[in-house]
């Protein structure tokens, strides 16, 4: 909420972005009459920093104007319990605003709109953020297993991405249970367990099913551990089997790079962004979240160098920067990155303005595979990961120096691409494969 002891110039600078927005002082006045009017005010505020466009603002503050209305007709003057009238207000929004939907997916994304702009707004408010951490909500389970998160953080030593993993295959397991009216963990029996496994298992990749079996096995050890359970039922639930070599890269050939970079439209901010993370990608075989903490110190402009830190075997690679890699982060930051005092290299190219994430690098990335017509399975960050690494085994460089470019933890991380000769399979298929 805006307090009382927010400092004079706080509102000042309020008061000018709404002004900037809305002329009439009779249209001022009626917003800051409401009783949401100085939330209303700092939301904009918010919006206005973030480098959210005239339009935006202009087309929210109305919308959160008759929440305003809406609540006060209904009792509520309250920012806490206005988030109980959320769900009424946007089906009477709906009512009125959503005449013009010609299809339901039309009608939805106006629902989800009037949703997430009011709880962005009270997020603001109540919380001072509008971005809520996944890290930091409720862990599943938390009243019946007291003391696993932090069992897995201090004990086990888990950094948070992988604690966050255990999180969701554990949400799904407290729905399932949920679901099967099971209300208590001293329920649980080998039949249940296996009753849940064979219900998700279907839908999932090998490699996320492993997941799911190891964390639900290491979350009944925990209980059987603190007495929660009288039986250690983790050997009720079976490990899948995963095999290193069983995949084939999804790498593509160089003149499909080649197809890929020209899809790039890189007369935009977002075009000379991506431009720049795909040669980066392809070039270093960098990984998504390699790229999306990349910082301006990361680069040693006059040692032509580029630094890439917190490896995910735990070390850092020095590279030297390529003149067409150089030549397109130069163009990005003059004509695209934002002024900020961020040191971040990469930057959001719509509001809000913050740093790129690591899925966004990602889905970038199959953007323009899709553009370019390159059908590639599961395209994204890694496919380019995988050309690279193809590149430099058929230049037949050693495993050891190809896995230390990429920064492989294990040399048979990079064997995988070995037990292929693509080029001999080519042949195979175009000729006498007897004669070969």
């Amino acid at each position: 909420m805006v307090h009382d002891d927010a400092p004079i110039g706080f509102f000042r600078m309020e008061n000018v972005m709404l002004e900037h927005y809305f002329v009439k002082p009779s249209t001022l006045d009626r917003i800051r009459g409401c009783w949401l009017g100085s939330p209303i005010e700092r939301y904009v505020e918010w919006l206005g920093a973030h480098g959210y466009s005239r339009a935006t603002v202009v087309g929210r503050v109305p919308l959160l104007f008759h929440f305003a209305d809406f609540t006060q007709e209904n009792g509520c003057t309250d920012i806490g319990a206005a988030r109980d009238h959320v769900e009424a207000f946007v089906s009477e929004w709906l009512n009125q605003h959503g005449a013009g939907a010609k299809t339901s997916a039309s009608l939805r994304k106006h629902k989800i709109y009037a949703e997430s702009v009011v709880l962005q707004m009270l997020r603001l408010v109540s919380e001072g953020s509008v971005k809520r951490n996944r890290h930091c909500q409720a862990f599943p389970m938390k009243s019946e297993a007291p003391g696993f998160a932090d069992y897995l953080r201090k004990e086990r030593g888990l950094n948070e991405i992988t604690i966050y993993t255990y999180r969701r295959h554990l949400k799904e397991f407290a729905d399932y249970l949920s679901q099967a009216g099971v209300v208590s963990l001293s329920e649980l029996s080998p039949a249940l367990l296996a009753s849940f496994i064979i219900d998700r298992a279907p839908r999932m990749a090998p490699r996320t099913r492993r997941d799911l079996c190891g964390h639900l096995r290491v979350f009944l050890r925990f209980c059987h551990r603190e007495a929660i359970i009288k039986r250690d039922l983790n050997g009720a639930v079976g490990m899948s089997q995963v095999y290193r070599l069983n995949d084939v890269p999804r790498s593509i050939t160089w003149d499909e790079v080649r197809r890929m970079l020209e899809a790039v439209e890189r007369r935009t901010i977002r075009g000379r962004r991506d431009y720049a993370i795909l040669l980066l990608l392809v070039t270093y075989g960098l990984r998504a979240n390699e790229v999306a903490k990349l910082t301006l110190d990361d680069i040693d402009w006059k040692r032509e160098r580029l630094q890439v830190l917190s490896r995910k075997a735990g070390h850092s690679t020095a590279y030297p920067l390529a003149g067409v890699v150089a030549e397109a982060l130069i163009d990005y930051i003059k004509r695209g990155r934002p002024e900020t005092s961020d040191r971040h290299l990469f930057f959001r190219a719509i509001a809000p303005q913050a740093p790129i994430s690591s899925a966004a690098v990602s889905s970038s990335v199959a953007l323009y595979l899709q553009k370019a017509s390159i059908k590639v399975h599961k395209g994204g960050s890694h496919t380019l990961r995988h050309t690279c690494v193809q590149r430099l085994i058929d230049a037949e460089f050693s495993l050891k120096t190809i896995g230390d470019y990429v920064g492989h933890s294990s040399s048979q991380s990079t064997r995988v691409y070995t037990k292929v000769a693509m080029s001999s399979l080519r042949e195979v298929a175009m000729g006498d494969g007897e004669a070969l």
